[in-house]
């Protein structure tokens, strides 16, 4: 039995990882959550975790005066999630929190030597380099989650070799286009609600915004790239929208492979919390008979800039990823909270990278990666205040 903490359990993530920590027999022995205090709950009763931490305080004085006997409570915050991240009897860390909030508890987890599986994309878009040479400095296992990379991740494995790069030709990452790839009218009209109804993936507002905005693949190439130390110019995106093929490796020999499964987030969860071992899972399996097709199609940069910006931030390097995610983040809170349109989105972005003068193109330090975020956000907020509908 292994005794998992999970970083964000009342996320998509989190929700299906406790499923599968059920199905596997194992122990939630940490949960942490940011205000969702009655999902919590839920969570605590049917789990029973050891360990507790909710990052708002106002939610968490809440919890505290209905948390179960025998839990312990850690602080609010960062702190919390970091305690969370190192505890010395957690055989595997879950990070799945949503956006840069998940920095300094992955970091911290990586130097306490644990294994890693890793949801929250947006630490290694901001320092990957570098947090990649530390988990192998401080032998920390990383293991990607997200279907995208998972499905690189198992592609790669057969290489045996730890750089991949010489023999990867293209590396092609899918996308299911999100809510707006064929849509016709005039994005600069759309609805909040039409943008988080993704057409195959139940997640959280953030990431489904970013997939409407085709973001979220822009972030992922600048991951791959850090994660795999392969040059994004051989990163392709294709649109997929039956969402089958994961993704998929071209090899300098002409051969590719590729990861295919149901759209189902379970499975690629598991598979970061058994690896090794490959072990059945609650997932049902692949019926080729049923499928009709897989259609693939080129991204439309002019539609979605989006995914332009984070190639160039990509191919300039240094702080730029850091700045391209926090002018993202800050926008996409500001379309979730109404005070912006969606096609206000790319602009801020663009605009924030625009303030943005650095020659220096070796990856960021950790601490230069949250100086350039906190920075990044301000200015990205002041833009946004600027255009407030």
């Amino acid at each position: 039995m292994k005794r998992i903490v999970i970083l964000g359990s009342t996320g998509s993530i989190g929700r299906n990882a406790l499923k599968v920590i059920k199905h596997l027999g194992w122990r939630a022995l940490g949960l942490a959550a940011n205000a969702s205090v009655r999902e919590l709950m839920s969570q605590i009763r049917e789990h029973k975790p050891a360990y507790v931490s909710v990052f708002d305080p106002a939610a968490a004085s809440e919890v505290k005066e209905i948390l179960p006997r025998g839990v312990k409570l850690l602080a609010p915050g960062v702190e919390g999630l970091i305690e969370m991240a190192t505890l010395a009897d957690a055989d595997i860390v879950l990070n799945a929190v949503s956006g840069s909030v998940g920095f300094v508890p992955l970091a911290a987890s990586i130097r306490a030597s644990k294994h890693i599986a890793l949801a929250n994309k947006e630490p290694m878009v901001m320092a990957g380099e570098t947090l990649m040479k530390d988990a192998r400095r401080w032998q920390a296992r990383i293991i990607p989650v997200d279907s995208e990379l998972s499905a690189i991740f198992q592609c790669l494995e057969g290489l045996k070799t730890e750089n991949y790069a010489p023999a990867v030709s293209r590396i092609f990452l899918t996308a299911s286009g999100g809510a707006f790839y064929n849509y016709k009218g005039d994005l600069g009209k759309v609805r909040l609600s039409t943008a988080l109804r993704h057409p195959i993936w139940k997640m959280g507002p953030k990431i489904t915004v970013d997939s409407a905005t085709l973001m979220n693949k822009g972030l992922e190439a600048i991951e791959i790239k850090n994660f795999f130390s392969v040059p994004v110019s051989k990163i392709e995106v294709l649109i997929h929208p039956q969402s089958v093929i994961h993704s998929a490796v071209e090899l300098k020999d002409g051969s590719v492979l590729a990861q295919l499964s149901r759209p189902d987030m379970k499975l690629p969860i598991q598979y970061a919390l058994t690896y090794p071992e490959r072990v059945k899972s609650p997932v049902k399996p692949m019926d080729f008979f049923r499928l009709k097709r897989l259609d693939f199609a080129k991204p439309d940069f002019r539609k979605f800039p989006c995914l332009g910006l984070a190639f160039e931030a990509a191919r300039k390097g240094g702080a730029y990823p850091a700045v391209l995610n926090a002018a993202n983040e800050a926008a996409v809170e500001a379309f979730l909270q109404g005070k912006i349109l969606f096609t206000d989105i790319p602009g801020i972005v663009e605009d924030t990278l625009g303030f943005h003068h650095s020659c220096n193109a070796n990856p960021p330090t950790l601490a230069e990666a949250v100086e350039t975020d906190q920075w990044a956000r301000a200015k990205a907020a002041e833009l946004t205040g600027r255009l407030a509908v």
